[in-house]
Formats: C-alpha cells, structure tokens, sequence
C-alpha cells in the first residue's frame, strides 16, 4: 500500500508547534525538563521521518518569543536540549537535511538569543550547507507578529510581494500543513503569514509521542 506521506509528487512544507512536552512529564510523575528531554528526541525521529517522505521543508517551533518568562532552571535545560539539536550534524548529514533558522535576527535589538547558541545555529547551517534533501528551519526566539511587523517596517511598498521579501526567511515557500500537538487548537503566533492557506491537524498526541505513524496521519490531509 502507498503510504499517505508519498501519495503527492509534489515536496511540501510541513510546520510543527511541538506542544505537550511538561504534561507528557506531569502525567508520568516526571519534572518538565525530562519531557522537553522527551521532545527533542521525539523531534529527532520526526525530521528522520519526515526526510524519507515528500517533505521538502519542515519548520519547527523550537523557542518562542514568549517562552522566555519561564523559568530560568527550564530556560537553562531547553537552551541546552538546543544546542545538542544544532550539534546532530552527523545524522543531519547522514539524511541529507540543510539546517535554517528564523527568529529575531542576532545583531537586532530585542534579540535574546545566547551565543552559544547562536555559535551552534550558525555551525550547524554551515556543516549541512551542502546538502541538497529536506530544509529543517528551526524557529528560536520567533514570534510571528514581530516577525511581520518587522517586515512592513522595513518593506518599501504595502504589497504582499514586498513585505514577504522581508520576512526573517522569505525563501521559504509557503506551508501546507500546520500540525499542533497535545489537544491544543491554537496556532500560538507561530508562521501567520507562511500559513495564511495552510491544512491544519490538531491532535491529542503529545509530541514525546509523536513519531512516524502520526506524521502519515497529518500528511494524509494533503496527499489529496
């Protein structure tokens, strides 16, 4: 049997907002550094999966703007979990995956981003910057609104074309389905513009549970 994931011939952009990881822990009698342990793993297995189907881009929401009211021991654990993604160049390699980043740009103010972690995107763009299969573009520090107010601050003209040559990375085409974990229906500020004609999947599956078998069922509402 086809599977749903290779039933279109044409690569798609898929976005994830990977929601769950502290109630996966909570429900397990687990601290909430553990699930977001669990998510970076489970996002690992996800980009394997994805780069053996039809996915041409696959856009993660890795660290929002607003996630810095956290707390700083969660902060700590989350920047760490981020810089071992970045530091996967062997398997990236391995699965023909280039590394992309969108978010406030480093040299901007307001921009919060570590610099260690900005060493590890920047290392990890240029050890995959040769391979030619699926994009993997993480979204740290990224906020859409202020990735969009920026834009049309910066665009010369109020045209659609001119405000998406200001977008953080306007090569990226548009999405073709947006998944949410862990029985949240919001889209949380995540890619408003990318995803202005998006398929959306909400799903009760945490994303430490997110694997393979989910990503065919969320493909499955494009693969028609």
């Amino acid at each position: 049997m086809t599977s749903p994931a290779r039933a279109s011939s044409r690569r798609l952009h898929v976005a994830c907002i990977m929601d769950g990881n502290g109630r996966w822990a909570k429900r397990r009698g687990l601290p909430r550094t553990a699930g977001h342990t669990a998510g970076e793993e489970a996002l690992a297995g996800v980009v394997r999966a994805a780069a053996q189907r039809n996915v041409g881009w696959l856009t993660v929401f890795g660290f929002s703007t607003e996630n810095w009211v956290r707390p700083p021991s969660e902060i700590r654990h989350i920047l760490g979990l981020h810089r071992k993604l970045f530091g996967r160049i062997d398997e990236l390699n391995a699965n023909n995956v280039r590394v992309n980043w969108i978010g406030r740009p480093f040299d901007e103010p307001y921009a919060r981003t570590p610099k260690s972690v900005q060493r590890a995107i920047v290392q990890a763009i240029d050890d995959t910057k040769h391979n030619t299969g699926m994009v993997l573009t993480v979204a740290f520090d990224y906020g859409s609104r202020a990735e969009i107010v920026r834009a049309v601050t910066r665009a010369h003209h109020t045209s659609i074309s001119a405000i998406n040559a200001e977008l953080y990375d306007p090569t990226l085409p548009p999405v073709d389905l947006l998944v949410r974990t862990s029985g949240e229906s919001r889209v949380s500020n995540f890619l408003l513009w990318q995803a202005a004609n998006a398929r959306v999947y909400f799903t009760d599956c945490s994303w430490p549970d997110f694997g393979a078998a989910q990503l065919d069922d969320a493909l499955a509402l494009v693969s028609t």
